[in-house]
Formats: C-alpha cells, structure tokens, sequence
C-alpha cells in the first residue's frame, strides 16, 4: 500500500530508542524525511542515506522546542513521542510519596514538552496543512501507577482534542496514539519501569516478564512490539488518514476493556 507520504517533512520526538525510533525508520522507509529529536544518540535508524536528521536537544528545557524548530523548518508531520516514567515516579510508592519535584519532573517530560514543540512548529504545520500525533498512554484512561504519570498523558489525550477542534477548520489533523506494555527498553532493562515492579513484587525480571499479559488482562496474550504502534502511526499521518482526527487509537492488546 502506497501512504503517499514520498518528500513529506516529518518531526518525531524521542526518537533514539523504542518507539520513537521504530516510527523514525517507519516513516523514512515510506519516503518522508525525518527530523529526529533525542536528548542522546540512540541506535542508527538506516535507511535511505539523508533520510534521517538527527537533532539532539532536550525538549524539557524551555528552549529545546526553539532550537528544534529552526533544524526542522516547515513540517508536515510532527509525532509527539517524548515521554516516559521518570526514576522518581517509580520509585515514590504512590500518591503521597510523588513529591512536588517529581510531579514537575513528569509533566516537563510527558506535558510540557509536548505543549512547547506543538507551538514553535505549529506555523508550519498550518502553511502545510500537516497532522499531529501525540502518543499518550492507557495510563491516560485507567488508575495504574505512578499516578503522576497518568495524569500527565490525561492531559495530553485532552490537549490533542482541544487542538484538532480549534485548528481543524484550518486544515490540521490532530491525533492520539495510546500504547499499553510496549517490548522497549523500558520493559526489558533491570534499571527500567518493569524492573522496578518486578523488584516491588519480589520476582526475578524474566518471570515478572512472563506474567504481565494474564496479570494487565492483555487479551492478545503477549506486549506489543514497537514496530507495530509505529506501522498505525504511519497510517495516521498518511493521506489515506485524511478525514481522521481529535481521536485516541489503543494500541494495548485489549487492556482497556471498556466502550
């Protein structure tokens, strides 16, 4: 199937491992060229030579979207994908363990960034009649710990709405991709979100590992791989897409269970 996406200017941030990197290499192998923002170097995409741009920058400081949005220039793509479960979260033990610093902490890399590149690439998306993807999170829809977290990808999955309605009559696209246990590094690293649970629930990685989907009621059985959240993202940027927005798409295996 031809995504007609040949030429397109794409901006992916948290681009240098997991998910970010699979849509990287998604998008590049249908023809756009990628922008590819990461605080460090992660893992080399390939693909066709000139493809990719790398840009490191941290888009949780007040100037990383500005420098971001001189290197990329005008898009037609931007898939807000920085994000993740800080050290601190983790490690709280719940709600009245969070402390302010770690909320703050959350919401400049969940939120915040999200909300300062939309607006220093949002001119260009506009001239171009581009489209937005925000990955949020099932966090976003059910009470899992860390509860900072959850909130923050809330608040998310509402900016994209609040955005597709006041920016659609002019021509953007606003959308939101909801991933549940994803096989990242996150999920696989000792030191990661699932190493802390497992360390919490007193079991070695491996067997924590192999209980989640009957533990998260993960209808399909088995974590969802990154190549397969980026393969739907794709497809919503595409032009095959085109009358799709201010929806949330689960990419979850069926742990959400309600309507």
């Amino acid at each position: 199937m031809d995504l007609r996406l040949d030429g397109k200017v794409a901006v992916v941030t948290g681009a240098s491992k997991g998910i970010g990197l699979a849509i990287v290499r998604s998008l590049a192998g249908e023809g756009a060229r990628v922008v590819a923002a990461a605080r460090a170097a992660g893992t080399d995409p390939g693909g066709p030579a000139g493809a990719v741009t790398t840009v490191p920058v941290d888009l949780t400081t007040p100037d990383g979207a500005a420098v971001l949005a001189e290197r990329a220039g005008d898009a037609d793509i931007l898939v807000n994908n920085l994000g993740g479960v800080t050290g601190d979260s983790m490690r709280a033990g719940g709600f009245l363990g969070t402390s302010d610093d770690a909320w703050l902490r959350t919401y400049e890399l969940n939120l915040f960034s999200t909300v300062r590149v939309t607006r220093a690439l949002l001119p260009g998306l506009l001239r171009r009649r581009g489209v937005i993807v925000n990955i949020s999170s099932i966090g976003a829809r059910a009470a899992f710990q860390p509860v900072d977290y959850g909130t923050a990808k809330a608040a998310m999955t509402n900016l994209s709405k609040a955005l597709a309605e006041e920016f659609g009559p002019q021509g953007l696209r606003v959308l939101t991709v909801s991933p549940g246990p994803t096989r990242t590094q996150n999920w696989g690293d000792p030191d990661g979100y699932a190493g802390e649970l497992a360390r919490a629930a007193g079991e070695p990685l491996d067997e924590f590992l192999a209980r989640v989907p009957e533990r998260m009621g993960i209808t399909t059985g088995r974590l969802t791989e990154p190549e397969e959240t980026a393969a739907l993202v794709t497809f919503l940027v595409s032009p095959l897409a085109g009358n799709l927005t201010g929806a949330d798409y689960l990419a979850d295996g069926g742990v959400i269970k309600t309507v």
